[in-house]
């Protein structure tokens, strides 16, 4: 599966987090001021797209082969610009990495993001890990870590865990339920969505090697 990396404006992950997953990616993006965040963790985007209302120094850009120059008065999000842009670009799974902190509109809208069906697969914060699943799908956490669980527009179904300690079976959601601060009982989760996606949360931190 192509993969790509989108950072966007915002509070982001160490650099560390992202240099240990970094053979994952074919290709990154970086999103208005997640150029300033790339150029903090030395690492250069293949693609710079936004507004640049938000960048430490537009004259940045004339570093870049390919940017993508969006005006302030548009429509879309920065986000949602290099989203779109990877998407064109052919690549399956991406991994925002970024907007924590900050205003909560911009958080709100990044996690609405991923009710659509070309938003995107993972969203790596300052301190947390959401991930969006549409099959069964097994995580590596430690023992005691928070695990939270939020369903999408089309609510919660025919969910099942084993790992956690109040477990999804028989869980009936409506959209706007969700089930927060439920606990890992042991390093190895697993969470089926059932008929819609979930987007799960786990530390950033933890040692989160998935499989689906």
């Amino acid at each position: 599966m192509k993969s790509a990396l989108l950072v966007t404006g915002g509070l982001a992950p160490p650099a560390h987090c992202i240099e240990d997953r970094m053979g994952e990616f074919l290709f990154s993006c970086a999103a208005d001021s997640g150029l300033d965040t790339m150029r903090r963790w030395n690492m250069r985007p293949q693609l710079v797209v936004g507004d640049m209302d938000s960048l430490s120094d537009a004259d940045l850009l004339l570093e870049y082969a390919e940017v993508e120059r969006h005006p302030v008065h548009k429509d879309l999000t920065d986000t949602e610009l290099g989203l779109s842009a990877l998407r064109d670009r052919g690549f399956e799974r991406i991994v925002v990495a970024g907007g924590g902190g900050g205003r909560i509109d911009h958080l709100l809208a990044i996690f609405a993001l991923f009710n659509r069906i070309d938003g995107p697969d993972e969203w790596l914060t300052n301190n947390e890990r959401l991930i969006r699943i549409t099959e069964c799908t097994s995580f590596t956490v430690r023992t005691g870590d928070t695990v939270s669980v939020f369903p999408l527009a089309g609510g919660g179904h025919s969910m099942k865990s084993t790992g956690l300690e109040w477990p999804l079976d028989d869980l009936d959601w409506n959209p706007g339920d969700f089930g927060v601060s439920n606990v890992a009982v042991c390093p190895h989760i697993t969470i089926k969505p059932g008929e819609f996606p979930l987007v799960v949360i786990v530390p950033l931190e933890a040692p989160t090697q998935d499989a689906q």
